[in-house]
């Protein structure tokens, strides 16, 4: 009986030492100078979409981009139009997360956020990921797509 009991504490300490050894090593990612960009081009957007600057809006949306909202989708002029007629106020945007992948000259984002917006006069906030998708064209960043898809619960930290 004594060396079942001296048998079972032998086992459990060996498996709480070999427990507190192991350890994990957390990975920090460190964007490129590409990434760093379009992040920081992304995240001037959503400034730019607050103070509605369809100027600057107009030069970052290729001419054949596509926005897909909760209630449709469209293209550049719709986008600007709302935008300018205060149909739809993005009036902040509490980015929580950012991720991004060039391939090529391409650049997907993945921002987790909550939103506050002004939609048709009611303010709302709502819990997102946004997919934007940027071309590289001639040395060029422009947004080629942006997609809000709203998750069940605020994306905060």
């Amino acid at each position: 009986m004594k060396a079942l009991i001296f048998a079972l504490i032998l086992t459990t300490s060996s498996t709480y030492s070999f427990g507190q050894q192991t350890k994990v090593e957390t990975v920090v990612k460190k964007e490129t100078k590409s990434e760093q960009e379009v992040i920081q081009l992304s995240k001037d957007k959503w400034d730019w979409m607050s103070a509605k600057d369809s100027e600057k809006l107009d030069k970052l949306f290729d001419e054949k981009s596509v926005f897909v909202h909760m209630g449709g989708s469209w293209g550049k002029k719709q986008e600007l139009d709302v935008i300018k007629s205060g149909g739809i106020w993005y009036k902040k945007a509490d980015i929580h997360d950012v991720s991004v992948n060039i391939i090529d000259n391409t650049a997907i984002i993945l921002t987790k956020m909550d939103l506050l917006a002004v939609v048709g006069g009611n303010e709302v906030t709502n819990p997102f990921i946004v997919t934007e998708v940027f071309v590289k064209k001639n040395g060029t960043w422009q947004l080629g797509s942006l997609s809000f898809t709203k998750t069940l619960a605020s994306s905060g930290k």
